[in-house]
């Protein structure tokens, strides 16, 4: 048995903390209003923070979300659609006169039927949905 590959571990190079801004005091209710900050008398050239210290603004989250009730439905009719149009092509092939080959893919149309069906249970519609187009499929092929 040959000696196992040498592992290369490559370090990960981790964002620079940002520092937190201090938050401001709230005015009381008794404060005057408040004075102006003082002019510098002499605009004294002030050194870039370093770019590694800002951070980037966060995207403005704008996804919405979408109701599974809606889309999960349709799916599922679908996939009964699917499902029936199978059932109503197997029922009209004569298994006795297949080829060995038509026999595999017509057994393996039923699997993907009752794995449909299960998934539905499940509510995987996703998952049913393309078994369900596989069975569909090959139980059309089978008519051909």
């Amino acid at each position: 048995m040959p000696a196992p590959p040498a592992r290369v571990l490559v370090p990960v190079d981790a964002p620079a903390p940002v520092a937190a801004q201090p938050e401001p005091e709230p005015a009381s209710p008794t404060a005057a209003a408040p004075k102006p900050a003082p002019k510098p008398a002499a605009a004294k050239p002030q050194p870039a923070p370093p770019v590694a210290a800002q951070a980037p603004p966060a995207p403005a989250d704008t996804r919405q979300l979408q109701t599974r009730a809606a889309t999960s439905a349709a799916v599922e009719r679908n996939v009964r659609d699917l499902l029936a149009r199978s059932a109503r092509d197997l029922g009209r092939v004569d298994y006795a006169r297949l080829s060995a080959d038509g026999r595999a893919q017509y057994d393996q149309s039923k699997r993907f039927t009752e794995q449909a069906q299960q998934a539905l249970r499940e509510k995987n519609f996703v998952f049913a949905e393309t078994l369900a187009d596989k069975a569909a499929t090959l139980a059309a092929e089978l008519l051909q």
